[in-house]
């Protein structure tokens, strides 16, 4: 059904082959817990895959973006779920990018070795949502440190990093000329922060997330923890965002390729009224349809890659490939429920879960309608909306 000699072959094979020791038990185990997948993160993390965007100078494997995002398809694909594993691969960007020797010389080779974990994100907030401009987390320079005061909601994995990229304000919004000037990124060592007025609260959702809520009670950074300059932080993750958009937009085509193969697999085997039900067109078309807009997506997702990882701006193609991927997931998902019924509701069969997961994509890490006021402002020239 699906091209096994695609681009990046041999990663897919690879990642496939570990992904068969994480069988359906092993996540629905997890699911029941809401317990965070530390056997399959560790052995990712020896098999250098959460390396996979860390130069080799550092440690890492020192491959482009479109082989992290073959590796964390074939994830989805298998049925695993790379929620766990894409954080690390797009945070450290702003590290790679944009801080100085000595930030790359002491943290990039515990990152890739996995001594250390860059799983942590701290951006959004109660109060500002999407609106990152609007973030209220201060970070007043102290001497050698900064003092670091407010609320990150929708951390996921803090509970299970040791690093935190952290965006704080550092200049107050009414003395700035734009609105996104005045915002500063540090990494933030948890290990320490959680002895020195860092509080992590779980959130409980609907899928084994391992997403939390923040608090900053006056925690100190050292200064030398500040990446890049003072005031230009939106900037610097912003061209990590786009890395985010192609690697989960990677998943959502795995995902859609799981329920899809499930679907199709289903239809032959089931039989109702002595033929099998894929022989019904009611079930064929919405299969056949799935997979022609989960193909269509992934030509996007191609795209957006090669354009990410050609240093060309990619904002474009990396917020359609994000939502075409995540819609054709979304699409593939409820065929998939459908195509079996009652039994798509039971655990066993992992279609509930998968289900579960794959709808966040909607949502996060951006939600459909924000790509869709990107793209009437910015590609469509459309008067601003927000």
């Amino acid at each position: 059904m699906f091209d096994p000699s695609g681009p990046y072959a041999d990663i897919r094979q690879e990642v496939a082959k570990l992904c068969r020791q994480f069988p359906g038990d092993y996540w629905q185990a997890l699911d029941r817990e809401a317990a965070y997948p530390t056997t399959f993160v560790n052995a990712l993390t020896e098999a250098g895959y959460l390396a996979a965007l860390i130069p080799e100078e550092y440690g890492g494997a020192g491959l482009p973006l479109p082989a992290a995002a073959a590796s964390m398809e074939e994830i989805q694909l298998q049925g695993c779920n790379g929620a766990a594993c894409h954080a690390q691969m797009y945070i450290m960007g702003a590290l790679l990018r944009h801080g100085s020797t000595g930030q790359k010389a002491r943290y990039l080779p515990g990152i890739a070795s996995g001594e250390a974990r860059l799983q942590a994100f701290g951006v959004t907030e109660p109060t500002s949502g999407t609106d990152t401009s609007a973030l209220r987390t201060v970070a007043r320079r102290d001497g050698d440190r900064y003092i670091v005061s407010g609320q990150k909601i929708w951390t996921s994995r803090a509970e299970h990093s040791d690093l935190m990229l952290l965006l704080a304000r550092t200049t107050p919004k009414d003395k700035v000329t734009k609105k996104t000037d005045g915002l500063s990124v540090f990494l933030l060592d948890m290990r320490a922060a959680k002895q020195d007025g860092l509080t992590i609260k779980p959130i409980r959702t609907m899928m084994n997330h391992s997403t939390t809520e923040v608090f900053f009670d006056d925690v100190p950074v050292p200064a030398e923890n500040l990446i890049g300059e003072e005031g230009k932080g939106f900037r610097y993750i912003l061209s990590g965002m786009n890395a985010e958009r192609v690697l989960i937009a990677a998943e959502c085509i795995g995902d859609a390729k799981w329920f899809i193969r499930k679907a199709a697999d289903y239809a032959k085997e089931r039989t109702v009224f002595d033929r099998p039900i894929g022989q019904n067109q009611g079930i064929q078309f919405p299969i056949a349809k799935s997979y022609a807009s989960m193909r269509a997506a992934e030509l996007m997702v191609h795209k957006a890659a090669a354009l990410f990882e050609a240093g060309e701006l990619c904002g474009e193609e990396a917020n359609m490939a994000k939502m075409l991927a995540a819609d054709a997931a979304w699409e593939a998902a409820n065929m998939c429920v459908q195509t079996h019924g009652g039994f798509g509701f039971a655990e066993e069969y992992d279609i509930e879960r998968k289900f579960r997961e794959t709808k966040l994509y909607q949502v996060a890490p951006i939600s459909t309608n924000l790509i869709l006021s990107y793209i009437a402002e910015h590609v469509l020239d459309l008067p601003r909306s927000y």
